[in-house]
């Protein structure tokens, strides 16, 4: 077992199955556990969906996982009673010095006491059972080297009021940031005396902020607070109005919204310079948009240019275009003619 410092990441999950391993000798076929963040996303009937990094890694290692059901005492008490074990009979009432010799401690009492105890219903001490079982282990060939991929990265959730706890103080993220349906797990990165604050592991950053180094603080970035779903919603509905058929319309901006979430001020400055610029054309458009299903502000503007550049090819081929092209002033103009006497009586200045 391995304790930290922080909270757990599921790099840090993975990384401690490998010492695991090691620790073991082996790697057993089945392994069981408890419903996790970290680990699963969802039961989905049987049909268990991991997260990203950790189905990687089982497809890498080749195990089979037996999870715990919600509310199902017999399978979580697999885990859970461990889990009780160790906090109760080792961290409980122990000065905490620093974590490697925590961590020391720790494997010093597994080895005299959690590995060597009778246990209450085999009657066997594990130390031995784990020689028995050993043989059956799958080897472990190689430790699979996370090192390189692991950072210090630290996981925090979203309170209500849009903000985080670190160190005893506390830190505003933008509004909206919650959710009160979904995950509100945010991903803090320290840069030198600056705490970054991701919605991935890697992805985009919520907000930054001066680390506070005193106890009870509200560190807050006055531009979190301004909820700036309202001016997104009322330009909305601006565009809309400015459509025919306004159903089709609220449907494509929708649409959009959901599609980039991070650029919706974006994509509706584009939806409004194709209004603007491709007026006659932008309801075929938005038609094409809809049965295309081209959820994006620069297709419907491309798709409007290339419209009103064909219908202009076209006018200028026209017959009509052409007819009013050969009657024009410019093409019909003649200069007077005159007889050539005219012109000798006006030199003579008889005229």
């Amino acid at each position: 077992m391995e304790w930290l410092d922080k909270p757990f990441t599921t790099r840090d999950t993975i990384h401690c199955h490998e010492k695991a391993f090691q620790f073991f000798g082996g790697i057993t076929k089945e392994i069981v556990y408890d419903q996790d963040h970290l680990i699963t996303v969802s039961e989905n009937s049987g049909d268990i969906i991991l997260t990203g990094e950790f189905q990687a890694y089982k497809q890498e290692r080749g195990f089979r996982i037996y999870l715990c059901r919600k509310a199902d005492p017999q399978s979580k008490g697999r885990v859970e009673n461990v889990v009780k074990y160790v906090k109760m009979n080792f961290a409980k009432h122990r000065v905490f010095p620093n974590l490697d010799s925590w961590n020391e401690k720790c494997l010093a009492w597994l080895k005299r006491t959690g590995n060597y105890n009778v246990h209450h219903t085999t009657k066997k001490r594990p130390v031995e059972m784990h020689a028995l079982e050993k043989q059956h282990f799958t080897p472990v060939t190689s430790l699979l080297s996370f090192e390189s991929n692991l950072v210090n990265s630290i996981t925090r959730t979203v309170h209500k009021d849009n903000i985080i706890k670190y160190k005893s103080n506390r830190y505003s993220v933008p509004l909206g940031t919650y959710r009160p349906k979904g995950d509100n797990t945010v991903y803090l990165e320290i840069q030198d005396e600056e705490l970054i604050i991701r919605a991935d592991l890697q992805g985009e950053i919520l907000a930054k902020h001066s680390i506070c180094h005193g106890k009870g603080e509200l560190i807050k970035n006055r531009q979190h607070s301004r909820d700036r779903s309202k001016g997104i919603q009322a330009y909305k509905e601006t565009i809309v109005r400015q459509f025919k058929d306004q159903e089709s319309a609220l449907r494509f901006v929708n649409e959009v919204a959901q599609q980039y979430p991070r650029y919706v001020r974006d994509q509706f400055q584009v939806i409004q310079f194709a209004i603007t610029h491709f007026r006659p054309q932008i309801e075929e458009a938005l038609a094409v948009c809809i049965k295309e299903q081209l959820w994006s502000a620069n297709d419907l503007r491309d798709i409007a240019q290339h419209l009103t550049r064909l219908k202009d090819k076209k006018d200028d081929e026209s017959p009509a275009s052409t007819e009013a092209k050969g009657n024009s002033h410019a093409t019909t103009a003649t200069a007077v003619t005159r007889e050539m006497e005219y012109y000798t009586k006006y030199m003579k200045g008889v005229l």
